[in-house]
């Protein structure tokens, strides 16, 4: 999968700049979940963006990428009877992804994750009236992470792949959050450490 970030002096492979390269500690993870990033354009030439890094370590997983060109992307092939299609996203209308939810179908599960600024995710419920009617969930898990790639304003927000990471944790078990949450973990640690912030010694718990 190539995108605009690989070419801007990023490793092609993972899309981090070399001193922070992840190939060596990105997983491969074959899920019956399908992951789909709706990710904006502008968020792939952003070196701290970790949505296009969850989707290289799922194997079911897909990008589409939004707001890049006139024409308005559509979305409506995703929404199958495949799968239980959700958007992920803390909206006001959106209730909790938990077992209960996850138990009351046996088919698998189908996220669609906006990825961008939060003002950027938030316009996909305007920009794309395909999905007026598709259920909405979000995760309580709080945020607890000392060193933040980007600021973030509410407790509650996370990185992209923070997020999938504890939604397909309770989706499909705790060993896929774990291995999720270590590629995260190695994310912040290698860039800022090649920013300068963290020590070459500094071990993030």
């Amino acid at each position: 999968m190539k995108h605009q970030a690989t070419i801007n002096g990023c490793c092609e492979a993972c899309g981090a700049s070399p001193i922070a390269c992840l190939c060596d500690v990105v997983p491969r993870i074959e899920l019956k979940t399908k992951i789909c990033l709706v990710i904006h354009h502008r968020e792939l030439s952003r070196r701290s963006n970790t949505g296009l890094l969850a989707t290289r370590a799922l194997v079911n997983s897909e990008v589409r990428v939004r707001g890049e060109r006139r024409e308005a992307l559509d979305l409506k092939d995703l929404l199958t009877r495949q799968y239980r299609s959700f958007l992920f996203y803390p909206s006001a209308d959106a209730v909790e992804l938990d077992q209960a939810l996850v138990m009351q179908d046996a088919r698998p599960i189908q996220l669609l994750v906006p990825d961008g600024t939060w003002r950027q995710a938030r316009k996909i419920h305007s920009r794309h009236p395909e999905l007026t009617d598709l259920p909405r969930v979000r995760i309580s898990t709080p945020n607890n992470s000392i060193f933040q790639l980007r600021a973030q304003s509410k407790p509650e927000r996370m990185a992209t792949l923070q997020a999938i990471a504890h939604g397909l944790g309770i989706i499909e078990g705790d060993s896929v959050r774990a291995q999720l949450m270590k590629l995260y973990q190695a994310k912040i640690e290698r860039t800022l450490k090649g920013r300068g912030i963290l020590t070459r010694d500094w071990v993030l718990r």
